[in-house]
């Protein structure tokens, strides 16, 4: 992200960015979920335990920097989200905007501006355990999305019993993870609900690293 786009973010959030150059990339075989299958919607990813989360949303803001889309990571105060974590990975921080809210209910808000904006491909709230979006607010950003053809990801921590977020969820996957090997870990994903295919589908992939950071 050059000075201009920086300015250009600045005036239209009125937040500031900075960050550092892109590192290197330590993936395996991943998961492949695609910033490109998921734009246009609002997904869900939940749960028990953050670690897979994690994994699959850095994927997701690779993939979506590949496509040269600025991504914001939005988050609690306390959060497992470590940028240098993420540099080693291979995200590019100078096009990631992280911010931390004091209280996790404030995420969707200030999602929501930051989704006004246009400026975004793509948009990681951590709402953690007990994330909750108002229906309206759902609403609008799914209209969002769509306007901006920007992919809204919440992660949320919960057992697959538990209800999504809400009925405009287009798609909602429950993630895990389990050591394979030393140094090597399986990452998984399956659609609980999928508005554009039928749901049960499953996505594995193998990974290098400890689970949660890479």
């Amino acid at each position: 992200m050059n000075n201009t786009m920086r300015a250009h973010l600045r005036l239209k959030t009125g937040l500031d960015f900075s960050g550092t150059p892109v590192e290197r990339d330590r993936t395996g075989k991943g998961v492949g979920l695609s910033f490109s299958g998921l734009a246009g919607r609002v997904t869900e990813l939940s749960g028990q335990g953050n670690l897979a989360n994690l994994t699959l949303a850095c994927d997701l803001i690779l993939d979506a920097q590949r496509e040269r889309e600025i991504v914001a990571w939005i988050t609690g105060k306390e959060s497992s989200f470590y940028p240098p974590d993420a540099a080693e990975r291979g995200i590019d921080l100078s096009a990631l905007a992280v911010i931390r809210c004091p209280d996790r209910r404030d995420c969707a808000r200030v999602a929501d501006r930051l989704a006004r904006s246009g400026a975004f491909g793509l948009l990681i709230v951590d709402l953690g355990v007990k994330g909750d979006v108002s229906p309206p607010l759902q609403s609008h950003l799914a209209g969002l999305a769509r306007t901006h053809h920007m992919a809204v990801v919440f992660l949320t921590e919960k057992a697959d019993e538990v209800p999504s977020l809400g009925s405009l969820i287009s798609l909602r996957g429950r993630t895990s993870s389990h050591r394979k090997e030393a140094g090597r870990f399986i990452c998984s994903f399956k659609a609980i609900k999928d508005k554009r295919r039928t749901p049960g589908w499953v996505r594995e992939g193998v990974y290098d690293g400890t689970p949660g950071l890479c």
